[in-house]
C-alpha cells in the first residue's frame, strides 16, 4: 500500500515512545497535601482516601524524612481543629501558640529547604464551616479579608514560603499581598485559588478535616461548574492583585479551565487533583475494575498535558516511588 504518513513509525518502540513524547511528568511537579492534628503519636487514616493519614507533629515530621527522600520538595499543610478551637470569627488561626503555626515553624525548623504552602480559608477553625465570616447565614465578603490578613500575616511570621488562599472572596489577594508586603514578607509567595469550582469532590477532603458546612453550601463564593469564561475573569482578578501563581480547582474535571489559564497567563498554572479524584481511582483500584498504578499516572499526565506546571496530589508519593524506579 503507498501509505505515505505513517504516525505509527513514532510508536513502535519504546525508545522511540520517549523521544518523541510531548509531555514529561517529574516528582518536582508535585506538591504533596498533608493534614496535622493536636496530639502526639497521632496517625489517623482518613477513611474515604485509603493511604491518606492526619498526623500529630511528632508523627509528622518523621513521615517527611520518607517524603523528602522521595524527592517531594513542596507539601501544603492542613490543619484539623477540635470544634472547642473553633468559633465564628476563625481567632484560633492566628493565635501564636496554636499547633498549626507551630507545626510550620516546626517543619521550616528541621527542613529548611523543604516549600511549604499553608491554607488560608476561615473553614478549619470556622464554627460555621465556611470559608467566610457568616452573619444571618449570608457570607461576608470584606469583613472576612481582615480575618484571612490576619490567618496569612500569622503564617507567614511562621514560616510559610507559599500562601494559599481558598477561600474565593473578592479583592482577597491584593488585600492579603498589600498586608504582607507591608509587614515585610515580600518575598512570602501566594499561589491564588482562582477558578475553584462548587464541586462534588472535595467530599472526603472535608471528612479529613471535619470542616463541612453546617449549613447551606459554598455556591455563593465557589464557581459554577458549567461556567468557563468567569474563570479568565477570576483569573485575571488574581494575576492583577498580585498572585505569582493561580490554581484550578478540581483538576480532573477541569483540564479545559487548566487549559484556558495556561494559554491566557504567563506565570505558572497549579492544579489540585483533589481528595474525590484520588477517592475514585482507589476505589475503583481496590474492587479490582481498573489499574490502579496506571490509572494514577495516566491521571497525572493529563493534567500536566493540560498545562498545570505543578500538580497538588495525594498521588504524590505513590507516583514518586514510580517515577524514581521503584
Amino acid at each position: 500500500m503507498n501509505i505515505s504518513r505513517r504516525p505509527r513509525r513514532n510508536r513502535k518502540s519504546s525508545a522511540i515512545r520517549d523521544l518523541v513524547q510531548e509531555t514529561t511528568l517529574q516528582v518536582s511537579d508535585f506538591i504533596f497535601p498533608m493534614f496535622v492534628q493536636e496530639g502526639t503519636n497521632q496517625k489517623i487514616e482518613v477513611k474515604s482516601m485509603p493511604g491518606i493519614y492526619r498526623f500529630s507533629l511528632d508523627n509528622l515530621l518523621e513521615e517527611l524524612k520518607e517524603v523528602t527522600d522521595l524527592g517531594i520538595r513542596a507539601i501544603d499543610l492542613f490543619p484539623n481543629y477540635g470544634e472547642s478551637k473553633k468559633d465564628r470569627f476563625a481567632s484560633e488561626s492566628y493565635k501564636e501558640d496554636t499547633f498549626y503555626l507551630k507545626a510550620i515553624t516546626a517543619i521550616k525548623d528541621k527542613f529548611p529547604e523543604l516549600a511549604i504552602m499553608t491554607d488560608a480559608a476561615m473553614d478549619p477553625y470556622s464554627s460555621d464551616g465556611h470559608d467566610g465570616l457568616v452573619e444571618n447565614e449570608k457570607i461576608l465578603n470584606d469583613a472576612t479579608l481582615e480575618i484571612l490578613a490576619k490567618m496569612t500575616l500569622a503564617q507567614a511570621k511562621a514560616g510559610a514560603d507559599i500562601i494559599g488562599p481558598s477561600d474565593m472572596m473578592d479583592g482577597r489577594i491584593g488585600y492579603i499581598r498589600s498586608n504582607l508586603d507591608l509587614n515585610g514578607f515580600t518575598d512570602v509567595s501566594i499561589m491564588s485559588y482562582s477558578a475553584k469550582y462548587a464541586s462534588a469532590f472535595y467530599g472526603p477532603f472535608r471528612d479529613a478535616l471535619e470542616s463541612a458546612p453546617k449549613f447551606g453550601d459554598k455556591k455563593t463564593y465557589q464557581m459554577n461548574p458549567a461556567n468557563k469564561r468567569e474563570a479568565l475573569l477570576e483569573a485575571q482578578l488574581d494575576f492583577q492583585e498580585g498572585a505569582d501563581m493561580l490554581m484550578v480547582k478540581p483538576a480532573l474535571s477541569y483540564l479545559d479551565i487548566i487549559r484556558l489559564l495556561h494559554e491566557n497567563f504567563d506565570i505558572p498554572i497549579a492544579a489540585y487533583n483533589v481528595s474525590g479524584e484520588y477517592a475514585m481511582v482507589k476505589a475503583a483500584a481496590q474492587n479490582g475494575w481498573l489499574d490502579g498504578e496506571r490509572a494514577m499516572m495516566e491521571v497525572l499526565m493529563s493534567i500536566r498535558r493540560a498545562g498545570a506546571k505543578c500538580i497538588l496530589t495525594y498521588f504524590a508519593k505513590e507516583a514518586a516511588v514510580i517515577l524514581n524506579g521503584r
